[in-house]
């Protein structure tokens, strides 16, 4: 079968001819994977940017992680049916046969990712463990139940950030975790939600469709001064961070009330430089949040169940898996905000 792989620590991925994964283990199911989202970190890994040497041990890999299919196949201990359509979390541990979840890391396991570190989705079929697949309603399709994976991270960190009711909150960049991190907010309450980026029309256009009107691009103008004309001159309450870019963090911090939070949920290939006696006069919150947890996943596809349209506009191109480097370039361009491969 056709997967798109990361072969060695440089730019670029291959699409290359792999055996099928052959019938599921004891506690796996088999997916055949029909819709798969590229995401930015499949990205920033495709141009091998700083962030990312923890794959080399495991490449060759087959990459993606953002994806939902049909179960087609049970191993032994397995009561999920055949037919079944799932979301897949991409968490993974292994050394001892037992599933992702409930409950955390066990000792004597190795956590890994699907996608990154362990075999992923931009393939036809894949294994997993079947405590890692969440049933799907009827409502949310494919390539719905696709964007469960980069909704769920946008919520945790929404949680983290503790966003409340009427709140104003700042979102740095515009992709998918920050188109994500809007919707987020907005479904937790907040009152006025402002989003950040540079450049990025493709981008802004689906957070019009999304009902988002409120955007600053700060290529024509300091982030500082368009977010305080925006609110009349008072700060936010929380900002959440999804750009890889420290300074972005630092711009926010000056539009952060006193005691307020942000957090930070991109992945950085600098350091940041943070001012620290502003920051402690400020008594402002730095936190951050990576991944998603099982109960999170189950609150995004009631979301999506509940309103499916309302979340369509993030998916902007759909492409067949032989033509996925031509959905990576299209991403790593920013000339798409998410592109979808249906294998």
């Amino acid at each position: 079968m056709l997967a798109l792989r990361k072969t060695e620590a440089a730019f670029g991925i291959e699409a290359l001819e792999v055996p099928d994964p052959g019938a599921p283990a004891a506690g796996e199911v088999q997916i055949r994977v029909e819709a798969v989202g590229i995401c930015g970190s499949d990205v920033h890994a495709y141009e091998w940017t700083d962030g990312y040497q923890h794959m080399v041990p495991y490449l060759p890999v087959t990459m993606g992680h953002e994806f939902a299919g049909r179960v087609v196949a049970v191993g032994p201990g397995v009561a999920m049916a055949e037919g079944t359509r799932v979301a897949v979390h991409p968490r993974v541990y292994s050394g001892d046969g037992q599933i992702a979840w409930p409950g955390g890391p066990r000792p004597g396991v190795a956590r890994r990712s699907l996608g990154l570190t362990a075999d992923g989705a931009f393939a036809r079929f894949l294994n997993v463990a079947a405590g890692n697949a969440l049933p799907l309603p009827e409502a949310v399709d494919a390539e719905l139940g696709a964007l469960v994976e980069p909704l769920a991270v946008a919520a945790d960190a929404v949680l983290v950030g503790e966003v409340g009711i009427g709140d104003t909150v700042l979102v740095l960049g515009p992709g998918t975790i920050g188109q994500g991190l809007a919707l987020m907010a907005r479904a937790a309450g907040a009152g006025r939600v402002i989003i950040t980026g540079r450049g990025d029309q493709p981008r802004y256009d689906v957070l019009r469709q999304l009902g988002f009107n409120d955007i600053v691009d700060v290529g024509e103008g300091p982030l500082v001064d368009q977010v305080l004309a925006i609110t009349g001159g008072k700060p936010v309450d929380v900002v959440l961070e999804a750009t890889g870019y420290p300074p972005s963090i630092i711009d926010a911090l000056q539009v952060l009330k006193r005691e307020g939070v942000l957090v930070a949920a991109g992945i950085h290939a600098a350091p940041l430089n943070l001012p620290l006696t502003t920051f402690v006069r400020n008594r402002h919150q730095l936190r951050a949040s990576h991944g998603s947890e099982h109960r999170t996943w189950e609150r995004v596809i009631a979301l999506l169940a509940r309103d499916p349209e309302g979340f369509r506009p993030m998916i902007t191109h759909r492409l067949p898996l032989d033509r996925g480097l031509e959905g990576f370039e299209l991403s790593r361009q920013r000339a798409a905000s998410k592109v979808m491969l249906m294998p």
